[in-house]
Protein backbone atom coordinates (compact mmCIF):
# COMPACT_ATOMS: atom_id res chain seq x y z
CA UNK A 1 0.00 0.00 0.00
CA UNK A 2 2.87 2.36 0.81
CA UNK A 3 3.93 2.23 -2.85
CA UNK A 4 0.51 1.95 -4.54
CA UNK A 5 -1.42 4.66 -2.68
CA UNK A 6 0.78 7.63 -3.71
CA UNK A 7 0.58 6.53 -7.34
CA UNK A 8 -3.18 7.06 -7.30
CA UNK A 9 -3.15 10.00 -4.88
CA UNK A 10 0.07 11.94 -5.60
CA UNK A 11 -0.80 14.72 -3.12
CA UNK A 12 -0.79 12.34 -0.14
CA UNK A 13 1.68 13.21 2.63
CA UNK A 14 3.84 10.14 3.23
CA UNK A 15 5.45 10.26 6.66
CA UNK A 16 7.83 7.31 6.43
CA UNK A 17 10.63 6.07 8.69
CA UNK A 18 13.22 6.60 5.96
CA UNK A 19 16.28 8.45 7.20
CA UNK A 20 16.25 12.21 6.72
CA UNK A 21 19.93 12.18 5.83
CA UNK A 22 23.20 10.63 6.85
CA UNK A 23 25.02 13.91 7.49
CA UNK A 24 26.25 14.27 11.07
CA UNK A 25 25.84 18.02 10.63
CA UNK A 26 22.04 17.82 10.43
CA UNK A 27 20.37 18.38 13.80
CA UNK A 28 16.86 18.72 15.16
CA UNK A 29 17.31 22.50 15.28
CA UNK A 30 18.55 22.78 11.69
CA UNK A 31 15.85 20.46 10.30
CA UNK A 32 13.05 22.49 11.91
CA UNK A 33 14.58 25.82 10.88
CA UNK A 34 15.17 26.84 14.49
CA UNK A 35 18.95 27.16 14.24
CA UNK A 36 18.91 30.23 11.98
CA UNK A 37 16.83 32.09 14.56
CA UNK A 38 19.06 30.96 17.44
CA UNK A 39 22.13 32.27 15.61
CA UNK A 40 20.29 35.51 14.88
CA UNK A 41 19.43 35.95 18.57
CA UNK A 42 23.09 35.36 19.50
CA UNK A 43 24.27 37.82 16.84
CA UNK A 44 21.98 40.60 18.07
CA UNK A 45 22.89 39.97 21.70
CA UNK A 46 26.68 39.92 21.13
CA UNK A 47 27.07 42.19 18.06
CA UNK A 48 28.89 39.37 16.29
CA UNK A 49 28.17 37.84 12.86
CA UNK A 50 25.59 35.03 12.92
CA UNK A 51 28.07 32.74 11.17
CA UNK A 52 30.23 32.72 14.30
CA UNK A 53 27.58 30.55 15.96
CA UNK A 54 27.58 27.91 13.25
CA UNK A 55 30.02 24.98 13.15
CA UNK A 56 29.48 24.94 9.40
CA UNK A 57 30.79 28.50 9.06
CA UNK A 58 32.88 31.04 10.99
CA UNK A 59 32.38 29.29 14.33
CA UNK A 60 33.89 25.97 13.29
CA UNK A 61 36.76 24.53 15.30
CA UNK A 62 39.90 25.29 13.23
CA UNK A 63 41.32 21.82 13.87
CA UNK A 64 38.41 19.49 13.00
CA UNK A 65 36.61 22.03 10.76
CA UNK A 66 33.34 21.61 12.67
CA UNK A 67 33.23 17.80 12.53
CA UNK A 68 33.96 17.22 16.22
CA UNK A 69 36.32 14.37 15.32
CA UNK A 70 39.64 13.93 13.59
CA UNK A 71 41.30 11.07 11.70
CA UNK A 72 45.00 10.91 12.55
CA UNK A 73 47.30 9.44 9.94
CA UNK A 74 48.40 6.05 11.23
CA UNK A 75 50.84 4.20 9.00
CA UNK A 76 49.87 0.67 7.98
CA UNK A 77 46.53 0.81 9.82
CA UNK A 78 42.90 1.44 9.04
CA UNK A 79 41.68 5.03 9.56
CA UNK A 80 40.82 5.79 13.19
CA UNK A 81 38.29 8.44 14.22
CA UNK A 82 38.90 10.17 17.55
CA UNK A 83 37.24 13.07 19.37
CA UNK A 84 38.88 16.35 18.46
CA UNK A 85 41.25 17.36 21.27
CA UNK A 86 40.98 21.05 20.43
CA UNK A 87 37.19 21.45 20.83
CA UNK A 88 36.51 18.26 22.84
CA UNK A 89 33.91 17.27 20.27
CA UNK A 90 31.82 20.47 20.55
CA UNK A 91 32.70 21.41 16.93
CA UNK A 92 32.99 25.09 17.87
CA UNK A 93 36.01 27.39 18.16
CA UNK A 94 37.06 28.95 21.46
CA UNK A 95 35.99 32.34 20.11
CA UNK A 96 32.44 31.10 19.38
CA UNK A 97 32.19 29.62 22.88
CA UNK A 98 33.38 32.84 24.50
CA UNK A 99 30.01 34.53 23.81
CA UNK A 100 26.95 33.68 25.85
CA UNK A 101 23.21 34.22 25.85
CA UNK A 102 21.64 34.37 29.31
CA UNK A 103 24.78 32.71 30.68
CA UNK A 104 24.85 29.88 28.10
CA UNK A 105 27.16 29.54 25.11
CA UNK A 106 25.98 27.99 21.87
CA UNK A 107 26.86 24.40 22.88
CA UNK A 108 24.93 24.80 26.15
CA UNK A 109 21.94 25.93 24.11
CA UNK A 110 22.13 22.89 21.84
CA UNK A 111 22.17 20.62 24.90
CA UNK A 112 18.77 21.93 25.98
CA UNK A 113 15.88 19.53 25.49
CA UNK A 114 12.88 20.72 23.49
CA UNK A 115 10.95 20.98 26.76
CA UNK A 116 13.72 23.05 28.39
CA UNK A 117 14.15 25.33 25.38
CA UNK A 118 10.50 26.37 25.60
CA UNK A 119 11.32 28.04 28.91
CA UNK A 120 14.54 29.59 27.59
CA UNK A 121 13.47 31.33 24.37
CA UNK A 122 10.92 34.11 23.89
CA UNK A 123 11.03 34.62 20.10
CA UNK A 124 7.58 33.59 18.72
CA UNK A 125 8.98 31.84 15.63
CA UNK A 126 11.25 29.61 17.74
CA UNK A 127 8.49 28.84 20.25
CA UNK A 128 6.05 27.95 17.46
CA UNK A 129 8.37 25.29 16.07
CA UNK A 130 9.31 24.02 19.52
CA UNK A 131 5.59 23.57 20.20
CA UNK A 132 5.26 21.43 17.07
CA UNK A 133 8.05 19.15 18.26
CA UNK A 134 6.37 18.80 21.64
CA UNK A 135 3.04 18.01 19.99
CA UNK A 136 4.56 14.98 18.26
CA UNK A 137 6.10 13.72 21.52
CA UNK A 138 9.72 14.72 20.90
CA UNK A 139 10.08 17.05 23.89
CA UNK A 140 12.76 14.81 25.46
CA UNK A 141 15.22 15.22 22.56
CA UNK A 142 17.85 17.97 22.50
CA UNK A 143 18.08 20.80 19.98
CA UNK A 144 21.51 19.61 18.90
CA UNK A 145 20.67 15.92 18.50
CA UNK A 146 21.72 14.72 15.06
CA UNK A 147 18.89 13.52 12.83
CA UNK A 148 21.00 10.50 11.83
CA UNK A 149 20.83 9.23 15.44
CA UNK A 150 17.02 9.18 15.65
CA UNK A 151 14.95 5.99 15.63
CA UNK A 152 12.56 5.27 12.77
CA UNK A 153 9.57 6.35 14.84
CA UNK A 154 11.31 9.56 15.90
CA UNK A 155 12.21 10.40 12.30
CA UNK A 156 8.59 9.88 11.34
CA UNK A 157 7.30 12.20 14.05
CA UNK A 158 9.93 14.82 13.19
CA UNK A 159 8.70 14.81 9.60
CA UNK A 160 5.12 15.04 10.85
CA UNK A 161 6.03 18.11 12.91
CA UNK A 162 7.02 19.94 9.73
CA UNK A 163 3.56 19.28 8.20
CA UNK A 164 1.28 20.15 11.13
CA UNK A 165 0.03 23.42 9.67
CA UNK A 166 -1.54 21.77 6.62
CA UNK A 167 -5.28 21.08 6.27
CA UNK A 168 -7.47 18.93 4.02
CA UNK A 169 -4.69 16.42 3.38
CA UNK A 170 -4.24 12.65 3.58
CA UNK A 171 -1.46 11.52 5.91
CA UNK A 172 0.03 8.01 5.87
CA UNK A 173 2.27 6.86 8.72
CA UNK A 174 4.06 3.55 9.20
CA UNK A 175 4.08 2.48 12.88
CA UNK A 176 4.54 5.96 14.42
CA UNK A 177 4.56 4.45 17.95
CA UNK A 178 8.00 2.88 17.39
CA UNK A 179 10.54 4.37 19.79
CA UNK A 180 7.84 6.42 21.50
CA UNK A 181 7.75 6.56 25.28
CA UNK A 182 4.60 4.83 26.52
CA UNK A 183 3.36 7.90 28.38
CA UNK A 184 3.50 9.89 25.13
CA UNK A 185 1.04 7.62 23.31
CA UNK A 186 -1.91 9.74 24.41
CA UNK A 187 -0.17 12.91 23.18
CA UNK A 188 0.36 11.44 19.73
CA UNK A 189 -3.21 10.14 19.57
CA UNK A 190 -4.45 13.62 20.51
CA UNK A 191 -2.32 15.06 17.71
CA UNK A 192 -3.86 12.67 15.17
CA UNK A 193 -7.31 13.69 16.39
CA UNK A 194 -6.33 17.34 15.92
CA UNK A 195 -5.32 16.60 12.33
CA UNK A 196 -8.66 14.90 11.73
CA UNK A 197 -10.54 17.80 13.32
CA UNK A 198 -8.81 20.12 10.84
CA UNK A 199 -10.28 18.10 7.97
CA UNK A 200 -7.36 15.78 7.32
CA UNK A 201 -7.50 12.00 6.92
CA UNK A 202 -4.90 9.98 8.85
CA UNK A 203 -4.06 6.44 7.74
CA UNK A 204 -1.79 4.51 10.11
CA UNK A 205 -0.09 1.14 9.70
CA UNK A 206 0.22 0.10 13.33
CA UNK A 207 0.39 -2.84 15.75
CA UNK A 208 0.02 -0.84 18.95
CA UNK A 209 -3.35 -1.75 20.47
CA UNK A 210 -3.91 1.75 21.89
CA UNK A 211 -3.74 3.22 18.41
CA UNK A 212 -5.92 0.48 16.94
CA UNK A 213 -8.59 0.95 19.61
CA UNK A 214 -8.63 4.72 19.03
CA UNK A 215 -9.20 4.39 15.28
CA UNK A 216 -12.43 5.27 13.53
CA UNK A 217 -12.02 2.40 11.06
CA UNK A 218 -9.81 -0.70 11.13
CA UNK A 219 -8.60 -2.86 8.25
CA UNK A 220 -6.83 -6.03 9.37
CA UNK A 221 -4.71 -8.03 6.94
CA UNK A 222 -3.90 -11.68 7.54
CA UNK A 223 -4.41 -14.37 8.51
CA UNK A 224 -0.65 -14.45 9.13
CA UNK A 225 2.35 -12.28 8.37
CA UNK A 226 4.45 -12.05 5.23
CA UNK A 227 3.58 -14.68 2.63
CA UNK A 228 0.96 -16.10 4.98
CA UNK A 229 -1.05 -12.89 4.90
CA UNK A 230 -2.10 -10.15 2.53
CA UNK A 231 -5.85 -10.76 2.71
CA UNK A 232 -8.42 -8.44 4.25
CA UNK A 233 -9.85 -10.50 7.14
CA UNK A 234 -11.65 -7.68 8.93
CA UNK A 235 -12.91 -4.20 8.15
CA UNK A 236 -14.99 -2.06 10.47
CA UNK A 237 -15.13 -0.09 13.72
CA UNK A 238 -13.14 -1.08 16.84
CA UNK A 239 -16.32 -2.14 18.64
CA UNK A 240 -17.20 -4.39 15.68
CA UNK A 241 -13.78 -6.05 15.88
CA UNK A 242 -14.62 -7.27 19.38
CA UNK A 243 -17.37 -9.41 17.85
CA UNK A 244 -15.09 -11.35 15.46
CA UNK A 245 -12.31 -13.87 15.95
CA UNK A 246 -9.02 -12.68 14.47
CA UNK A 247 -5.51 -12.50 15.92
CA UNK A 248 -5.79 -8.76 16.53
CA UNK A 249 -9.29 -8.99 17.98
CA UNK A 250 -8.08 -11.54 20.56
CA UNK A 251 -5.44 -9.14 21.86
CA UNK A 252 -7.85 -6.21 21.66
CA UNK A 253 -10.36 -8.10 23.83
CA UNK A 254 -7.67 -8.83 26.43
CA UNK A 255 -6.72 -5.17 26.63
CA UNK A 256 -10.32 -3.95 26.80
Amino acid sequence: MLEAFPEKYPDVIMVSQARIGISSRSTLATYMGIMDDIRDVFAKETNQPAGLFSFNSLGACPVCKGKGVTQPDVAFADPVTVTCESCAGTRYSDEALSYTLQGKHIVDILKLTINESEQFFSRPKILKRIKKLKEVGLGYLTLGQTTSSLSGGEVQRLKLASHLQKEGQIYILDEPSLGLHTHDNDKLLALFQLLVDKGNSVIIIEHNLNFIAASDWIIELGPGGGKKGGHVIFEGRPEDMLQVNTLTSKWLKKSD
